[in-house]
């Protein structure tokens, strides 16, 4: 039972994710993405001035220790001489205390020189963990860089992909129905391109049937009518032979036929 109940556990977690990863949005996802490495860089440069820290603590320490060593040394070496000079003077007692403290000073400048060994070797350590700390603050650096930049990219490819989405579903909706009232572009063409057909065949069944033609023959006559009232006014106004339109050409006069400069033929009597 319990197996089973931990196979179905698994199965709706899968199920779930697979779920949520269809519908997330992925600019949210991508903005979630790019915080979580920014807050990763922050907390490795946290680690790395920790790391750094230490060093520099080592460091300071081991130059406290190396600067008492040096006076521990001259203050035994101090010793020593004021012992060498109590013993030549005759002064056994002050000989005999500036030789044990000769010997203090020497005790605490063993234990200062093993410090001093201990802590340059922290300090060798620490100096090379801090010079990781800074190549990996660098690169985790340089990295969240390129994730910015190519959260740039992903961000204008995401736009561009929307607005393909859209332009896909446009076009698609041009030749696929809409709903059950409302037709679709191409539906509607093929029924102006049937309509216009109908009326070419009928405009050609018009111009070639008998009454057609009996009404060109009726327009013609009534131009021609027209044409000769129009002629019948313009003579009673004397217009006949001085309009323009009504003259006719006149054939160009061969040298018999020449008139005179007085405008009267030969021939004509007085």
């Amino acid at each position: 039972m319990l197996k089973l109940l931990r196979r179905w556990w698994k199965y709706m977690t899968a199920k779930l994710s697979s779920s949520f990863a269809e519908k997330a949005d992925p600019k949210i996802q991508l903005e979630q993405a790019i915080a979580e490495a920014q807050d990763q860089h922050r907390r490795l440069k946290e680690q790395a001035a920790n790391v750094i820290a230490h060093q520099k603590q080592t460091e300071i320490r081991l130059n406290r220790v190396m600067g008492e060593l040096e006076k521990v040394n001259a203050n035994a070496r101090q010793a020593v001489i004021m012992a060498d000079e109590a013993a030549k003077s005759g002064d056994q007692t002050k000989s005999t205390q500036y030789t044990s403290t000769a010997e203090s000073f020497a005790n605490r400048l063993i234990q200062l020189e093993k410090e001093v060994e201990e802590l340059k070797s922290l300090h060798l350590q620490a100096t090379d963990a801090a010079n990781q700390a800074k190549n990996a603050v660098q690169q985790n650096s340089m990295a969240l860089q390129q994730k910015l930049a190519e959260r740039q990219k992903l961000l204008s490819q995401l736009d561009q992909a929307k607005m393909q989405e859209q332009m896909n579903s446009a076009m698609s909706s041009l030749s696929e129905a809409v709903g059950e009232d409302v037709p679709t572009l191409n539906e509607v063409r093929d029924k102006i391109e049937a309509r216009y057909a109908k009326a070419k065949g009928m405009a050609e069944l018009t111009e070639s049937s008998v009454e057609s033609r009996m009404l060109e023959v009726e327009q013609a006559s009534m131009n021609a009518e027209a044409q000769a009232r129009l002629s019948q006014i313009k003579a009673q106004l004397g217009l006949a032979a001085g309009s323009q339109s009504d003259q006719i050409p006149q054939v160009e006069a061969t040298p018999s036929d020449a008139v005179p400069a007085d405008g009267k033929s030969e021939s004509t009597t007085e």
